[in-house]
């Protein structure tokens, strides 16, 4: 779907539907067993499990890990020319063991119609992908780890509600009463029928279609949103999903108008940037660096609030207390061995790659605190989306101090560059599947140390598998023949970044430095208001997430869903909403499964199938 076919792309949100549906199908011909035979039926936290392994399976081989990474180790000797320079300006730099050079192996991987299993070729990737599997699997163990430590205090203490976790909790419920539920049933009969009408009418055109996904809204307003100042508005999108409306009604009321309001507080930004003359200043009004100043703001808070927790586990580590960790995934020792050997080996892999220690100590202390942000925002709120493009360690310690070879040699912007593929975005992000699934478990009474295990056995084999499939499709469809063309994308970004690096450096960007703080600040201002003040509005999280891609694409149906979910609330009650609710399960249901049907059926007979999603 995402890298041959460019459709569907289950990974950008937060629920993953080829998830939901597979899991929608086991539990759909378990009953059917039960029915033959109980005791050979799956239980349903045998169910809960292979959901569990399946989605951090498909979030490593999602739309922001191994399919940016694979042809990261390719495409710079594919794209060098005379005119970019980029064999002079930094192919000395790149590490050996993690790119492959020798024009014999990578050219049948662009044209296509070849194969992978020759020796020649399967001994040249061993190489550079055992090398970013290992790499891979130590950063999803360590995040595994700090899950152990924070996972009590998240969990037991401050009862995070987890909203991830409702559809696959009720689908596998004793007796599947979402699935008896006539309600339900409404929801997911309004969502199929659209996605049904609308897969027909892109096998026969004259069938009616339904508008429902996204369109750009100045293109369809003749023009309105150009010229001065209005073309500041230019990009905006409107879209009416159907499992977006579903998800937007389970999002808490304050968080749902945050999304939608701090989506047009953006925008509000660039509009008045241009009434300014300010947009002038490439860049302004920084809304990246905001955000990403946000999502960090977010992690300070979260360590601030387990302080507790964290002294708790090292005074137990110490001897000064006992450290009860009865029943974690992993014994609170383990886990700080885990984190201790994990930081060990990010060291080495970095010095292996040319990058200084304290270079590396900053790229890793920001990407695990944006890591830890993600996941606190998935347990407490379930997002929808949570993109934060551009705004990774990379960019963040090339606009503190610059690209001159005063701060950073060449040698060190190629590393960092290097590290551009699991920071390009954090959509489709493990850290927080692991804390969900452990949320599962203890909803349905698993051994956490089971669970754990689990996602281990999924995390080895999934990254395995997701590089293989990458692999083996270039060598049979061809990166530049027959494939969507997201791979060169994606293999391009990092280089041609890196290129302008090297060709126009720069100090310390001042105004970037700027917004960091005051995204840092506003969010922790808007946190102590939320604390504070019962009936604040305005949620950090909104803040954080409005300004990404998806935000762009769902902001829409996240307003519909809060207008909805508030006259409900207003004027028939928490009750009457608890009676609907389950047709907001059955939009995102129904959409999910005949989406995912017609995404089956366009592989199988290889055409173009109807897309629900984007």
């Amino acid at each position: 779907m995402a890298v041959v076919r460019y459709q569907g792309h289950p990974t950008t949100v937060s629920l993953f539907f080829n998830a939901v549906f597979i899991l929608f199908l086991l539990v759909v011909l378990n009953s059917a067993l039960h029915r033959l035979s109980p005791r050979l039926a799956l239980h349903r936290n045998e169910l809960l499990v292979i959901y569990a392994m399946v989605t951090v399976a498909s979030a490593l081989c999602g739309h922001d890990l191994v399919q940016v990474v694979t042809p990261q180790i390719i495409m710079p000797f594919w794209l060098a020319t005379p005119e970019n320079r980029w064999e002079e300006l930094f192919f000395q730099y790149l590490p050996r063991h993690l790119t492959i050079s020798d024009p014999t192996i990578y050219l049948p991987a662009f044209e296509g119609g070849a194969t992978l299993y020759t020796r020649e070729r399967l001994l040249a990737w061993a190489t550079p992908v055992g090398s970013w599997a290992l790499f891979l699997a130590v950063l999803t163990t360590m995040m595994l780890a700090m899950n152990a430590l924070l996972r009590k205090r998240w969990m037991v203490r401050e009862k995070l509600t987890y909203p991830i976790t409702h559809m696959p909790l009720e689908l596998t419920a004793t007796g599947a009463p979402l699935l008896r539920n006539k309600l339900m049933w409404i929801g997911f009969a309004v969502a199929g029928l659209v996605d049904l009408v609308n897969g027909l009418h892109e096998l026969w055109p004259a069938w009616p279609l339904i508008k429902v996904r996204v369109v750009h809204f100045d293109q369809h307003m003749r023009g309105i949103f150009r010229g001065y100042p209005w073309g500041a508005l230019a990009g905006t999108r409107i879209s009416f999903y159907p499992f977006a409306i579903g998800l937007g009604m389970m999002l808490p009321l304050d968080l749902a108008f945050s999304c939608w309001f701090f989506y047009l507080f953006w925008k509000a930004q660039g509009l008045f940037s241009t009434l300014l003359g300010l947009s002038r200043i490439p860049g302004f009004p920084y809304v990246h660096e905001q955000s990403s100043a946000a999502y960090l703001g977010l992690a300070a808070f979260s360590l601030w609030m387990g302080r507790d927790q964290l002294r708790h586990i090292a005074q137990g580590v110490m001897g000064k207390s006992a450290l009860e960790d009865e029943g974690e995934p992993m014994g609170y020792r383990v886990a700080l061995y885990v984190l201790v050997g994990g930081a060990l080996f990010l060291a080495i892999f970095a010095a292996s790659i040319g990058m200084w220690l304290w270079v590396a100590a900053l790229v890793f202390v920001l990407y695990f605190g944006i890591s830890l942000a993600v996941t606190r925002i998935r347990a407490e709120l379930g997002p929808p989306a949570h993109d934060l493009h551009r705004g990774g360690p990379d960019l963040i310690l090339t606009n503190i101090f610059g690209t001159s070879e005063a701060v950073f040699k060449p040698k060190q912007l190629t590393a960092l560059s290097m590290c551009y593929w699991f920071n390009r975005a954090y959509r489709a992000h493990p850290m927080p599947i692991q804390l969900e699934s452990f949320k599962m478990a203890e909803s349905a009474g698993i051994r956490q140390s089971s669970m754990a295990l689990a996602l281990t056995i999924a995390t080895i084999v999934g990254v395995v598998a997701a590089f293989w499939a990458q692999v083996h499709n270039y060598y049979v469809y061809g990166i530049s023949a027959k494939m969507s063309g997201v791979a060169t994308t994606f293999g391009r970004e990092p280089y041609q970044r890196l290129a302008s690096w090297l060709d126009h450096p720069f100090a310390t960007r001042w105004p970037q430095l700027g917004a960091y703080g005051v995204g840092f600040l506003f969010t922790l201002a808007l946190m102590f208001l939320r604390v504070n003040f019962v009936q604040w509005p305005f949620h950090p999280v909104g803040y954080a997430i409005s300004s990404s891609w998806s935000m762009n694409c769902l902001w829409l149906p996240i307003f519909i869903a809060w207008l909805v979910k508030l006259l409900i609330m207003r004027y028939g009650g928490y009750k009457v909403f608890q009676k609907a609710a389950p047709i907001a399960l059955g939009l995102v249901l129904g959409e999910f499964i005949v989406g995912s049907l017609w995404c089956i059926i366009g592989i199988i007979l290889q055409i173009s199938t109807y897309s629900f999603w984007v």
